[in-house]
C-alpha cells in the first residue's frame, strides 16, 4: 500500500527539459561566470555554474546525473578561469551528488527549502574549494569566510529567481 497519493507521486516525478535548455543554460552560466569578472572587476558574490548544477541535480533526482553535471560544470569553469584544473570540478561534483540525493528524499518545490539548500550547498562548495587548494594542492590562497558567507547568500537569492524561471521551461507530460 502506497503512503503517497497520486497527486504527490506525480509531483515527485523527475523533471524533464529539452536538451537545448540544458545546453544553453549551462553554457550561459559558464560564459557569464568567465566574462563578468572582466567587466565588473572583483566578482565574488555568486557562482552561476554552481546554482545551475544545484537546480538540475535537484530536478533530475539522479545522483549519477548530478555528479556528471557537477563535474562537467566545474571542469569547464576551471578551464575558463585562472584556477587549477579540477578544483571547481571536485567541489561541484560533490555538490551535484548531494543535491540529487537530497532531491530524492525531500520535496524541493518550496522556495524556502530551495533557498536553504542552495545556501548550505554553496557553503559546502566553498569549503571543498578551500580544502582542495590548501591541503591537496598545498597552495596558500586568499580566503575570507565572510566573503564566502556573502557568496552563499548571493547564490541563494539568485537561485530563488533563477529556479522559478527555469521551472517554466520543463516539459509537461
Amino acid at each position: 500500500m502506497s503512503l503517497l497519493g497520486a497527486g504527490v507521486r506525480r509531483d515527485m516525478e523527475i523533471r524533464r527539459y529539452p536538451v537545448l535548455v540544458y545546453a544553453l543554460v549551462s553554457l550561459a552560466s559558464l560564459v557569464l561566470q568567465a566574462w563578468l569578472p572582466r567587466i565588473v572587476g572583483r566578482y565574488d558574490w555568486f557562482d552561476l555554474p554552481l546554482v545551475v548544477t544545484i537546480y538540475f541535480a535537484l530536478g533530475r533526482r539522479s545522483p549519477i546525473q548530478g555528479t556528471i553535471m557537477g563535474a562537467g560544470m566545474g571542469l569547464f569553469e576551471d578551464a575558463l578561469s585562472h584556477h587549477a584544473i579540477g578544483v571547481n570540478g571536485i567541489a561541484k561534483t560533490v555538490v551535484g551528488f548531494l543535491a540529487a540525493s537530497v532531491g530524492i528524499r525531500i520535496e524541493v518545490e518550496n522556495p524556502f527549502i530551495r533557498l536553504l539548500l542552495t545556501f548550505t550547498l554553496s557553503l559546502l562548495s566553498s569549503t571543498l574549494y578551500f580544502f582542495t587548494y590548501r591541503f591537496l594542492l598545498g597552495l596558500a590562497i586568499d580566503w575570507n569566510w565572510l566573503t564566502e558567507l556573502f557568496r552563499a547568500v548571493g547564490n541563494s537569492l539568485i537561485a530563488v529567481v533563477l529556479f522559478s524561471m527555469l521551472d517554466r521551461l520543463q516539459v509537461r507530460e
